[in-house]
């Protein structure tokens, strides 16, 4: 033991921390608490060596080394750790021990594990319950202690209190606390004002322990209220009684033309240092909320407020409409605004109607036929749309693309069937869809398929394409002991086909030498045939006897008469006689003479031949071509006899009037048709019987009327001439 503070340790045996500490609570206070240098350099001087060294009272808590006697935390400038410590070796090292008396670093702190076991070493503290008089902190130290005074406090017991001048205010209200004596330390004193009224300094001042009050005394002045301004846009009339803008100051508001007072028209500075009422304010007079038009935007601006006093709103429209009103409007101070509210229209558009045979669908965004209208166009079954399928009406007002319109679907240009004619009706355009066209065919052909077809809305004509056919006539033979040429026009034995007929020599064509077939299907005139020339019937000279024999019929072609006379008569003349081709006998005619007597020489004439294409009929007399033969004349169908009919042998040997001959028929000349050819055969001339005309267009043309013309027997073509039409 030393003096009043005294030191221990356990010489019996050795302890973990916890059991050391223990040991020392039991019998002392605590484990050591070190406070200088010099109480380790005593400790270092007094204690026995020991091996294990001893525990002191410090331990790691919570991470940081604590005195866990006071439970201070050690500081930097306490610590006396040996060189390397603390180290934690192993992470366990939470308690720490002192060397004493170790040839290294004696005095030194290690950090050791806790459950080691080492001396401990404890204390006996000085400082009683309740010391220096409960103003200060007893502090131990070696054989003794000390107080350590409070502020405020001082003496070896901290029983002399701290003294400030005696408190002696004027006109001011005072009430003072003396815990520790009048005007001592911790004294208080709080000082109060009349209503309306405050203190110009601290409301209450204490006693510090520099003997020094906390303040200067303080004083009553009038209560001051924040001062005032005029609001925006208004004005401000104060009157005061003590100051400006202090207690019972009074200010008046108003407010510019066009704005007006919110709030109180006055306010009064009260005994708290606050103004009556709230603060008005001067608002701009507001006018009705303005919104954008439709389709249309609305730019403002504001002075004092949205919509109120001075703002000017300016309007504009989207594209594709139109302002219709003012351009800027105000608000005015009577919270109108100048104007009325304009509003956007859509610009209209020309208005649109539906082609024909066609139809319109429209869809009006912003009204009929304006801005963002479209239209869409289409055509009755059988047209074709012919432009844009749709249009819009633009910004500007005019429509997209052109007009459309509906064009009739066409079909493919007809022409007439040869040997035929057509005829058209056409309600939307030539050869286009409704049109109709009806067929037929000349005299003497046949229509074969539809009589009329009609242009459907496909683009094709309904039915297949007809034709003319030349009616058939029966098919013609050549006649016995004759011939048949036949010429075809449009086929064999068809309309059209003329068959010419003739017999061989010593034959004549009963019937017509030609015949044609008709439009009816005949044939002109009954069928011809070949009859044995005839010769004038023999009789028996008088006198004698007449035996014939007849190939083709009495008196015909071939016929042979062989003539005799009576005993006593002779036969003057030819024995025999030949029915020749020409219709004559051979020889004079034979007489049966009873007396010699000289033959009559008869005059003769040239012999007279039958004209080409005609026929001639000769009598004679006496012999052929002799004085007194007359010949008869005669022409074919569609030949005319140039010269006399008749001719008479004359005593003169000479024939009465001029040659004939047969001429054909003549037809009116055919010109080629414009835009046309013309190609002709002629057979007997130019454009005169049975002459064949066939016509063509150029390309591009349609031909109109008969492909061929006949000149007939009569000097008439068989057709009107055919035209080209484009």
């Amino acid at each position: 033991e030393v003096g009043a503070w005294t030191y221990h340790y356990s010489d019996q045996g050795d302890y973990t921390w916890e059991q050391a500490r223990n040991f020392c609570q039991t019998f002392f206070t605590d484990l050591v608490e070190i406070q200088n240098q010099q109480e380790i350099e005593y400790l270092n001087k007094s204690l026995p060596y020991h091996e294990r060294y001893y525990w002191i009272g410090i331990r790691k808590l919570g991470g940081i080394w604590t005195w866990v006697g006071t439970q201070k935390a050690l500081t930097k400038e306490a610590e006396n750790w040996a060189v390397g410590e603390p180290n934690n070796r192993r992470s366990n090292q939470d308690c720490v021990e002192i060397y004493i008396q170790r040839p290294q670093q004696s005095g030194k702190w290690n950090d050791e594990p806790c459950n080691r076991k080492k001396k401990a070493l404890c204390y006996q503290a000085s400082c009683q319950p309740f010391p220096c008089s409960q103003r200060g902190e007893c502090v131990e130290t070696i054989e003794s202690y000390r107080c350590e005074c409070y502020p405020g406090f001082h003496g070896p017991e901290c029983t002399d209190v701290v003294q400030c001048a005696k408190l002696e205010p004027k006109r001011v209200s005072m009430n003072c606390s003396h815990p520790y004596g009048d005007f001592g330390y911790n004294s208080t004193c709080e000082f109060r004002c009349h209503e309306g009224f405050e203190w110009q300094g601290a409301g209450v001042l204490q006693c510090l322990p520099s003997q020094e009050w906390s303040a200067n005394i303080p004083t009553c002045t009038a209560v001051t209220c924040p001062v005032l301004r005029a609001p925006d846009q208004g004005e401000l009339n104060c009157s005061h009684l003590h100051g400006d803008f202090t207690f019972g100051s009074m200010c008046a508001f108003s407010c510019q033309t066009g704005f007006v007072l919110i709030g109180p028209k006055s306010r009064e500075c009260t005994a708290t240092g606050t103004w009556t009422g709230d603060a008005p304010r001067c608002e701009a007079i507001a006018c009705p909320v303005l919104s954008a038009p439709d389709q249309g935007e609305m730019h403002c601006s504001h002075l004092y407020g949205n919509f109120t006093f001075g703002s000017t709103c300016a309007f504009s429209c989207q594209t594709g409409f139109v302002l219709v009103g003012l351009q800027s409007c105000e608000c005015t101070a009577l919270g109108s605004w100048t104007g009325d509210t304009p509003h956007c229209e859509a610009i209209a558009c020309p208005l649109l109607r539906a082609p024909d045979q066609g139809e319109l669908n429209c869809s009006h965004l912003h009204g009929n036929f304006t801005f963002g209208s479209t239209c869409a166009f289409s055509c009755q079954k059988g047209f074709a749309l012919m432009g844009p399928e749709s249009r819009e009406c633009t910004a500007t007002g005019t429509w997209t693309g052109d007009t459309p319109h509906c064009e009739a679907i066409a079909c493919p240009v007809l022409s007439a069937p040869d040997q035929g004619e057509m005829h058209c009706s056409h309600l939307h355009g030539d050869f286009t869809f409704g049109s109709t066209c009806a067929f037929s065919c000349q005299k003497g052909f046949a229509l074969m398929g539809p009589e009329s077809r009609e242009c459907t809305a496909t683009g094709t004509w309904t039915g297949d394409t007809p034709h003319c056919e030349a009616i058939s006539c029966p098919v013609l033979s050549a006649p016995d002991q004759g011939e048949m040429h036949c010429s075809h026009l449009h086929g064999d034995f068809t309309f059209g086909s003329t068959c010419a007929f003739s017999c061989q020599t010593g034959f004549a064509l009963v019937g017509l030498q030609s015949c044609e077939c008709t439009a009816l299907g005949t044939w002109t005139g009954d069928t011809p045939h070949c009859e044995a020339v005839t010769c004038p019937m023999l009789r028996a000279p008088d006198q004698g006897e007449l035996n014939c024999s007849h190939l083709h019929g009495d008196f015909t072609f071939g016929s042979t008469c062989a003539f005799s006379c009576q005993t006593g008569f002779v036969l003057m003349g030819p024995k025999s006689r030949e029915c020749t081709a020409t219709g004559t006998w051979t020889g004079d005619a034979p007489h049966c003479e009873g007396r010699d007597a000289a033959t009559a020489q008869s005059i003769k004439c040239s012999a007279l031949t039958t004209p080409k294409m005609g026929q001639a009929a000769c009598f004679h007399l006496h012999q052929d071509f002799t004085f007194g033969s007359t010949c008869t004349f005669s022409c074919q169908a569609g030949f005319v006899l140039m010269g006399p009919e008749s001719r008479e042998c004359t005593a003169l040997g000479t024939w009465t009037g001029d040659p004939t001959h047969c001429k054909a028929i003549s037809c009116p000349v055919l010109p080629a048709p414009s835009r046309g050819q013309l190609s002709c055969s002629h057979v007997h001339g130019n454009f005169t019987y049975n002459s064949t005309c066939t016509f063509s267009c150029e390309e591009g043309f349609v031909r109109m009327g008969a492909e061929m013309l006949r000149c007939e027997a009569t000097g008439n073509w068989t057709r009107d001439p055919p035209v080209c039409a484009g």
